[in-house]
């Protein structure tokens, strides 16, 4: 039997039956990485001494009768997260050689509930891109089509899913880089509620892994199955027991509904900024349908949305101005004196992205008041509705594209150009305010390119989106793999 593309549930079930061993599937996923990963090029620092070690450890374990969540179950890390013994690079030539002496929080979580770590998956440079590619490690092609990106920053983790690499993935998003990438690649990712998974040893090389609260940015799971992503945001979940002081186990809502026909759903298509392609509509459209077929409260509606405009512009401002905080002073100055160019009347994107590198304190404690106001405006929304359903890009995964002036870019939706970067409104959707967010697959394009949505919930019930996930998944189907 070949496992490699089996859940992580599976896996499990099949361990704990004694049908394989955790050292059968451990050299079954290396000999697959092995034979498949030159052209994707997906693990990018393969572990595979130690995965074995680690495999032989779990059989040993499970032996004298232990049982943990993951034990035996192979996966991998991305690039981004500190692992004992490996390098942590961002892809920054500069830091080819750093080698962090403890593992990231997350990595630790993982270890403890058994899993077998492979390796670690490809970045761009300074998780900064839609893409997977940096000067140490090369390019990371989509396993669909090696033409076309897997998306990023966590590019490699689901371009490994994707091709059986192991059965789960830890990313991380700010910018969608958990749900672009699975949603280019055709597998699943949860974006949590900001804070709700502890995210220290996920930082830039040579930076003190302390629990600093972030912004934006949170970490999260990615797997082939909803249900998988469970299993591994249980494991991940829980505040950083250096803050506490002590281990602490954290309890999540349950889901607000079991069946498809309780759910209620406003689903969207039309962004004010930027149209969305007809195959992402169509991936939309078929999450709607199938909704509504289960007997779910389906609206395209609502006086209660935050206005998406002004939603864009502050998600913009907000983390544009956490990447240039670090600019050496000459580029701030440029900066600042490209910024006194634009006319007041300039409310495009690209001009709340050169405001946002610029702002003040004064003006980034607006931005945020802004931020709690429309924070206000969701809780109210989903006192009436329980997911939003939305696209995550407005097109599939688009041809590699490596001009290094990301704000020269463009995005060609249906024949028509844009800046590269107006496409990160659907993600900022849910990473402004720090909602949860589940991305799933909705169906092949004519061209056979994976398309998924992104179903957003409620601040920390996680469990809402993630069972809709899994619904949707007996009502339409899941990953498939690659031909």
């Amino acid at each position: 039997m070949t496992w490699n593309l089996l859940a992580a549930e599976e896996l499990v079930t099949a361990l704990r039956a004694g049908e394989v061993s955790s050292a059968e599937l451990t050299d079954e996923a290396i000999g697959r990485i092995e034979r498949d990963d030159k052209m994707t090029n997906a693990i990018c620092v393969p572990d595979f001494d130690r995965a074995r070690a680690a495999a032989h450890e779990a059989d040993q374990a499970r032996a004298r009768g232990e049982d943990r969540p993951l034990l035996g179950v192979p996966v991998t890390v991305k690039e981004s997260y500190n692992v004992a013994g490996l390098p942590t690079t961002w892809g920054m030539p500069m830091y080819r050689d750093f080698v962090p002496a403890e593992d990231a929080v997350q990595v630790s979580r993982l270890k403890a509930a058994g899993a077998v770590v492979l390796g670690k998956t490809n970045v761009p440079l300074g998780l900064q891109d839609l893409q997977s590619f940096n000067e140490i490690y090369g390019t990371t092609t989509n396993p669909w089509a090696h033409d076309r990106t897997p998306g990023g920053s966590s590019g490699g983790s689901a371009a490994a899913l994707a091709a059986g690499f192991g059965a789960l993935s830890i990313g991380s998003d700010l910018g969608g880089s958990l749900r672009t990438p699975a949603h280019f690649c055709g597998v699943y990712a949860h974006k949590p509620t900001l804070g709700l998974v502890a995210h220290r040893g996920m930082v830039p090389p040579a930076t003190p892994a302390l629990p600093a609260d972030l912004d934006l940015a949170v970490v999260g799971p990615m797997a082939r199955t909803a249900r998988d992503l469970t299993l591994l945001l249980d494991v991940m979940a829980g505040p950083d027991p250096m803050t506490l002081g002590v281990a602490y186990e954290l309890t999540l809502p349950p889901a607000r509904h079991e069946t498809l026909s309780e759910f209620r759903a406003l689903v969207l298509d039309e962004h004010p900024f930027l149209p969305t392609g007809a195959a992402v509509r169509t991936g939309v459209n078929r999450v709607a349908e199938a909704l509504a077929d289960g007997g779910a409260r389906v609206e395209r509606h609502s006086p209660l949305l935050p206005d998406l405009t002004e939603a864009a512009t502050v998600y913009t401002q907000l983390m544009f101005s956490g990447a240039a905080a670090r600019f050496p002073v000459e580029a701030y100055e440029q900066l600042r004196a490209r910024t006194a160019g634009l006319s007041a009347d300039d409310q495009s994107l690209d001009a709340a992205r050169l405001r946002g590198m610029v702002l003040s304190h004064r003006d980034w404690i607006e931005a945020n008041n802004r931020r709690e106001l429309h924070r206000h405006g969701w809780r109210e929304l989903f006192a009436e509705f329980d997911v939003v359903v939305c696209p995550i890009t407005p097109t599939p995964a688009f041809p590699h594209d490596h001009d290094p002036d990301l704000l020269n870019r463009r995005i060609d939706i249906d024949g028509a150009e844009y800046p590269f970067f107006d496409q990160l409104v659907w993600a900022g959707l849910a990473t402004m305010p720090g909602l949860p967010a589940t991305a799933v697959p909705a169906g092949l394009t004519p061209g056979g390119l994976p398309v998924g949505v992104q179903l957003i919930g409620p601040m920390f019930e996680d469990r809402t989106p993630l069972r809709l996930a899994e619904l949707l998944e007996q009502a339409i189907g899941g990953f498939q793999a690659p031909s």
